[in-house]
């Protein structure tokens, strides 16, 4: 599915060029592909996207965009751009790698990008953050999330200041829970895991024994929203959480087992606190509908993240390391 009509229209008739970080990843192998539909024959031209290496970011059989390393982000000539920044070493590194790498591996990549903003004329830059940022300081989180929410906030911190510093544009997407097309990790994400168990005929299993709630947007509604934004003609920096209707995960079970005719296996649910990881969803449709963006109701998302795991991809798409 496209991006919303105007927002696609706007960026074909915008001159600027886009860069796009961490290309391999979710985010943005979905933006290639929305960039490529919007822009057609422009594509080539105008797309310039970057990675942990050098490679190819291989979105179907017949699309399949170039990848430069990242170090030679600040090689690019002059001229105005637009910035699609995701690179960075996510929470499942930060369980996994000792936490001096982590936290060094991430600044480095900052730094990387920051010090080529105004080389490459940089003049609006989007920053995929994250809900775990709110968890930074966040003592029952968990460390890998207190440690990942750290970095995700000092990247907020950073390119707000360069924004303020140099009369340009930061918008900062703080992304919850998200749908759609190259979904990638697809037995770590609620909404996948059901899917592939539906797919398979059946049952549903909901592991968790608690309350689990969760918000879910289309990631071509998101990335609407966030070009929209960019192409503000304005300085300065906007911050805005992704929404999503609250969602308790036995009740997306319940859609996803409806849709595909089978059962859903949950064990006996316990008491206690809810485990809740929502964004602002009140000021994320306010947003929307100043934008004339529609959202996506939760069902058409379903089906639209049950349509891209049905061709196997998400199993068989290389996972960068910036993702």
């Amino acid at each position: 599915m496209p991006l919303t009509a105007h927002i696609a229209t706007a960026l074909r008739q915008s001159q600027q060029r886009i860069v796009v970080t961490g290309a391999s990843g979710w985010l943005g192998r979905a933006t290639l592909d929305l960039l490529h539909d919007a822009l057609g024959e422009a594509f080539a031209n105008r797309v310039v996207c970057f990675g942990s290496g050098r490679g190819e970011v291989r979105l179907s059989a017949t699309r399949v965009i170039e990848q430069r390393p990242l170090s030679e982000l600040g090689t690019l000539p002059r001229q105005p751009t637009l910035l699609l920044h995701f690179a960075f070493l996510g929470k499942e590194r930060a369980e996994a790698m000792p936490e001096p790498e982590y936290r060094a591996a991430n600044r480095a990549i900052r730094q990387t990008v920051l010090d080529s903003l105004d080389r490459i004329g940089v003049e609006a830059a989007f920053v995929a953050s994250s809900g775990a940022a709110r968890h930074a300081d966040d003592a029952s989180a968990s460390h890998a999330m207190q440690l990942y929410g750290t970095l995700k906030r000092e990247d907020e911190d950073a390119f707000a200041a360069w924004a303020d510093a140099n009369a340009a544009r930061t918008v900062i997407g703080r992304i919850f829970n998200i749908s759609g097309p190259h979904i990638n990790k697809v037995d770590s994400y609620a909404l996948s895991s059901f899917l592939l168990d539906a797919l398979a005929g059946g049952p549903v299993v909901v592991r968790a024994r608690h309350d689990v709630r969760r918000g879910y947007v289309a990631i071509r509604e998101l990335l609407s929203l966030v070009f929209a934004l960019l192409l503000e003609q304005q300085n300065g920096v906007v911050r805005f959480d992704s929404g999503g209707e609250d969602t308790e995960l036995g009740a997306l079970a319940a859609m996803i087992a409806s849709s595909m005719n089978c059962a859903v296996e949950r064990p006996a649910l316990r008491t206690g606190t809810a485990d809740s990881y929502l964004g602002d969803d009140h000021s994320y449709r306010r947003l929307l509908a100043h934008h004339r963006i529609i959202s996506v109701p939760l069902t058409q998302q379903i089906a639209e993240t049950a349509t891209f795991l049905k061709t196997g991809s998400a199993r068989s798409e290389l996972q960068d390391a910036y993702a």
